[in-house]
């Protein structure tokens, strides 16, 4: 069976990992003011950074329609493939999946996957369903261990500022406050389908970047050695090349995977925000 691999752009893989393994992707909309963009296509985190200088107001990101999807989908089957495995960012965060699980319904062989997770946490996912697709599984079983895995992926972040979160109204002002006040760095991490703040580290960022590290390391316990994901946004010169330093210092991962998040995460986190991101289910 000739199986395409495909995901909302939140999946945030690189130009190069997306070709290499011929995933296909959504993109999901971004508005700037009246102005609707595609992430990844006609909008990229830079346009974001500099309307928010410009302006002092936040993109807005929405997802696509079951219409939009359905025709999607469609494509990608008229290309030659029998079925699509298509992975969305948590259903808790967005109607992407609602959207794409309606458009499934009136198709065949369209498996829709809710990641509960967001960036390369669906990345992981997704790379992982091309490897069984490699393998010669079905769409099925692709689908049902994907299910299996989607809590073993794990994702978390640090972030320098809740600028952006504040004003796109994902935390109060108190929190906003005080988290400048006391220099807080918050790190937020996924769990069941959500993001909340998992601790709140105090500090210059590089410093508090050098604590999450240390936290990550201490949190993987039955790690998938395949691969791990270094994802972030614009970054102060030095940090990103320190965490994968860092993390390959641990000798866990074969390989290292460096990413950009793309235009949607960018929206609700801003520069200075970086993830590692992980199976912690054992070697597949």
């Amino acid at each position: 069976m000739n199986i395409r691999i495909s995901a909302d752009s939140t999946a945030d893989l690189s130009p190069e990992l997306l070709e290499k393994y011929n995933i296909a992707t959504m993109p999901l909309h971004v508005s700037l003011g009246e102005n609707d963009y595609l992430d990844g296509v006609t909008i990229t985190p830079e346009d974001i950074y500099k309307y928010y200088e410009d302006t002092k107001k936040l993109p807005k990101s929405g997802a696509r329609s079951a219409e939009e999807y359905k025709e999607y989908f469609e494509h990608l089957l008229s290309d030659g493939y029998d079925a699509v495995v298509h992975f969305c960012i948590s259903a808790d965060m967005s109607v992407s999946y609602a959207n794409a699980e309606s458009a499934a319904k009136e198709l065949s062989n369209v498996f829709v996957v809710d990641s509960r997770q967001l960036s390369t946490g669906i990345g992981l996912l997704v790379l992982d369903a091309c490897d069984m697709a490699e393998q010669g599984l079905s769409a099925q079983e692709i689908f049902d261990r994907a299910i299996l895995r989607r809590n073993e992926s794990k994702s978390s972040f640090i972030v320098d500022t809740l600028e952006f979160l504040y004003k796109g109204g994902r935390c109060s002002a108190l929190a906003y406050l005080g988290a400048n006040l006391l220099s807080i760095k918050p790190c937020l991490e996924v769990k069941n389908g959500l993001i909340g703040v998992e601790s709140k580290p105090m500090g210059r960022y590089r410093r508090c970047v050098a604590k999450y590290c240390e936290s990550i390391r201490d949190k993987i316990t039955n790690p998938d050695p395949k691969r791990v994901f270094v994802t972030h946004t614009k970054m102060d010169e030095g940090i990103t090349e320190q965490v994968i330093a860092t993390v390959k210092s641990w000798g866990i991962f074969d390989e290292v995977l460096e990413t950009t998040a793309g235009s949607t995460v960018t929206t609700h986190c801003g520069a200075n925000t970086i993830g590692i991101l992980y199976f912690n289910d054992g070697k597949h």
